[in-house]
């Protein structure tokens, strides 16, 4: 059952942002998102949260400057995601600016799991570096750092994931969401607190003088990469983010933006004069998120870091190419998943655990958002990995916290789980093969002791009826230049139209024609499901939609790309 709500718009807000001068469709909108004042809507670098409020990142400027004098060798620890990869071109770009001697390496999550474990620490031994900077991981690296102190490397770690009950012993920090740090956003994704602490590095270089015989790097040259990272992370899109993703997108329109950027637009196919959020999160990040999937972010990496545009190129080239096997071989694991689920009855369950033999462990984290998207039930997915193991990788619905879910099963549960960690909405773990029944019925228990049975009915929230007047090409446009993302989510419409038209396209998408009062509108749902179509032909409908614009055979029109549609 799908319920379909209309946001509050709080009208004082909504006529304050007018009078500033927002447009009135925009004020509409930010106003139901919780924006106030025009002065929320400041998205220059001057009203960017100051470097010098984060717990540790004088500190760790002061390391890195110690470094950078004694011309001591720095190697960057990176993840294997798109924050990953994004937060350790800009290590790599700001600190090679800065005079540094710096390389990287990204482990291959499939050898050597996640983090700096022991295992990456003896790998990076042998690269002989004085000081591992990890890059969106190591907040839950003990182990690890101890093992790198045992060989007598430094280590700073800058990371954005919730802590343990244990931190590392390094020797340095810098996370927003550890104990302690007043810093004002918890949301920064991994590339963002790399970009904080190169802010304050720069700033501890100016203080020394560093300056005075080389010019001062431009930090704000990499605020694409920073934009790119923070959307392709899903992070809440609070005021910061939204400043750091609006200064990156302006970079990017603008032309000013990394050889690598550039060659992953072109071989996804998009404009980057007209770039937005939608562009990154869902073209540009899952081509550089497909190599860490199957192979490893090497290639992401040198597809980022290049300053050749022939060389990124053919890394965006291949990493395209994996994304095209990531969707296949994603299909056929959807095809096994909704398989499963025939005979689980899965409207009876909280939460859902599923497992093949076969499924590939680098696409489980997929798998499990598909599933949870079409059941709205918590979702973990699991493949095998080494020795006996299952790598789980979880995906949660709003009401329930997946991090702390797991963690209070391993309180339950002592030693059912090897390792987890995660955030509210995305975790991951590992456990025994043989353990996995267990883990299943706990699972299911847990959540349903933590959710309200209404937590566990999919609700739509949109922002009600659109005036047929504010639905044109020009608005579409508006919305399509704004910045929308997690937590700031992008305008969902909902109105009930006449249905003049319906028909099948390639046997997954519904295209419809739409009326509304004397105007008509083109409209589509992708991935509708045929079968329903054909059995239930429609004269009205309920739809929630997007407004977007859409070009064909050198035309654009505004099209209703529907996310939900019922009869009325």
């Amino acid at each position: 059952m799908t319920r379909i709500l209309t946001r509050k718009t709080p009208q004082q807000a909504r006529e304050r942002l007018e009078y500033a001068g927002v447009h009135p469709l925009l004020a509409r909108l930010y106003a139901a998102r919780g924006v106030s004042r025009a002065e929320e809507l400041d998205t220059s670098l001057a009203a960017l949260l100051d470097p010098a409020r984060m717990k540790g990142a004088a500190a760790a400027a002061q390391l890195l400057a110690d470094a950078i004098a004694a011309k001591r060798r720095l190697l960057i620890v990176a993840d294997y995601d798109c924050d990953g990869a994004t937060a350790c071109a800009v290590g790599m770009r700001a600190l090679t600016a800065f005079g540094a001697e710096v390389s990287y390496l990204v482990p291959n999550r499939f050898d050597y799991g996640y983090g700096l474990t022991p295992e990456v620490a003896r790998l990076a031994a042998e690269r002989r570096p004085d000081l591992i900077i990890t890059v969106d991981n190591g907040i839950a690296s003990v182990e690890g750092v101890d093992e790198a102190r045992r060989r007598g490397i430094a280590t700073l770690i800058t990371d954005h994931h919730l802590p343990g009950d244990e931190l590392p012993a390094a020797d340095g920090i810098v996370n927003p969401n550890q104990p302690g740090c007043d810093f004002p956003s918890k949301a920064l994704a991994g590339v963002g607190v790399m970009f904080y602490v190169m802010l304050a590095l720069r700033a501890e270089l100016r203080k020394r003088g560093a300056f005075n015989v080389r010019p001062e790097p431009n930090l704000a040259a990499l605020l694409d990469l920073v934009a790119l990272g923070t959307v392709a992370d899903v992070v809440p899109l609070d005021r910061n983010n939204r400043i750091l993703v609006a200064q990156g997108l302006a970079r990017i329109r603008q032309g000013k933006f990394q050889p690598g950027l550039r060659a992953l637009f072109r071989v996804a196919g998009r404009e980057a004069e007209r770039a937005n959020t939608f562009d990154l999160g869902f073209a540009l990040g899952p081509r550089l998120n497909a190599a860490g999937r199957l192979a490893d972010m090497s290639l992401g990496l040198a597809c980022l870091v290049s300053d050749d545009l022939g060389q990124a190129l053919n890394a965006a080239q291949e990493l395209d190419r994996l994304n095209r096997e990531r969707r296949g071989i994603e299909a056929g694991m959807q095809e096994q998943a909704l398989a499963l689920l025939d005979g689980l009855a899965p409207s009876d369950r909280a939460a859902l655990s599923l497992y093949d033999p076969a499924w590939h462990q680098g696409v489980i984290g997929l798998l499990a958002s598909r599933v949870k998207d079409r059941l709205h039930r918590p979702v973990i997915a699991f493949a095998r990995g080494n020795g006996g193991e299952l790598k789980g990788s979880g995906r949660s619905i709003p009401g329930l916290h997946l991090r702390d879910a797991l963690d209070l099963i391993s309180k339950r549960a002592p030693g059912l789980l090897l390792r987890f960690g995660g955030h509210a909405a995305a975790a991951g773990l590992t456990l025994r093969e043989e353990n996995l029944t267990a883990f299943e019925t706990l699972f299911d228990e847990t959540v349903r002791g933590l959710v309200s049975p209404t937590d566990l009915t999919h609700v739509i929230e949109t922002d009600g009826a659109l005036e047929t007047g504010w639905m044109s090409l020009e608005s579409a446009r508006l919305l399509e230049s704004a910045i929308w993302g997690q937590g700031f989510p992008a305008p969902l419409f909902s109105d009930e139209f006449e249905v003049e038209k319906q028909r099948i396209l390639k046997d997954r998408h519904l295209k419809l024609t739409l009326r509304k009062g004397g105007a008509r509108f083109d409209a589509i749902q992708f991935n509708f499901a045929a079968n329903d179509a054909a059995s239930t032909p429609l004269t009205a409908a309920r739809a929630a939609y997007r407004l977007a614009s859409n070009e064909f055979n050198g035309v654009t029109n505004v099209q209703l790309v529907v996310e939900h549609l019922e009869p009325v």
